[in-house]
């Protein structure tokens, strides 16, 4: 009852209002729901950012487990998962196997197409040269970054070829995503290789 009591009181004060005090009102009224709506989905989309830097970082230690430096990538089409990689460079022999080349593979075997146009690149660590361009000769449309790499990063630190004017086609930069979990995980497998390669040096030492 007195929610029926408030809308009419309401429907007459707009009758009251001239039509260019209503139309005023009106139009912030929309421009509130609009901010409201896009807040919403900002919030939606960093979910979802979230969530799959996860499945990144799932991915890094499974390098880990390998003894691996912990990098993982995964791309993400329409919302699904359809390539998934991680670092195995030492492990596979070969320079060509970082987690971003295994990502991008399996993703053109998925959807059939070298061009991956619509998709998005997870990867807990910013891209070497090498990854950086295959990203760009994918189209990748965008990538999303857990750490910068201040040493060999190509997206920002040392250059930023993916978003290089000279270049046909440029990529969409997302960083910073779960950046302390990703960065954390890289410091801790380098103090722990540390740690081990001082004790094997103490343990290989002949004692006098």
């Amino acid at each position: 009852m007195k929610k029926k009591e408030s809308e009419d009181k309401a429907d007459l004060l707009m009758q009251e209002l001239s039509k260019a005090e209503r139309r005023r009102i009106l139009r912030s009224i929309r421009a509130s729901q609009k901010e409201a709506e896009a807040l919403e989905a900002a919030r939606e989309e960093e979910k979802q950012r979230i969530r799959f830097m996860k499945e990144a970082i799932r991915q890094a230690y499974k390098a880990e487990a390998l003894g691996e430096v912990p990098i993982g990538c995964v791309i993400v089409k329409d919302g699904k998962i359809i390539g998934r990689g991680y670092n195995r460079r030492n492990t596979d022999h070969t320079t060509l196997a970082h987690a971003e080349i295994s990502a991008i593979k399996k993703a053109c075997r998925v959807t059939g197409d070298w061009r991956l146009e619509d998709c998005d690149l997870y990867v807990t660590l910013e891209p070497c040269p090498m990854c950086a361009g295959a990203i760009l000769q994918s189209r990748m449309k965008r990538v999303i970054l857990g750490c910068y790499n201040p040493k060999a990063g190509c997206a920002g630190s040392i250059l930023n070829v993916l978003q290089m004017k000279e270049f046909n086609h440029q990529v969409e930069i997302v960083d910073g995503v779960l950046e302390e979990e990703c960065s954390h995980m890289l410091k801790e497998y380098f103090r722990n290789l540390r740690l081990r390669l001082r004790m094997e040096r103490k343990n290989s030492t002949p004692e006098e």
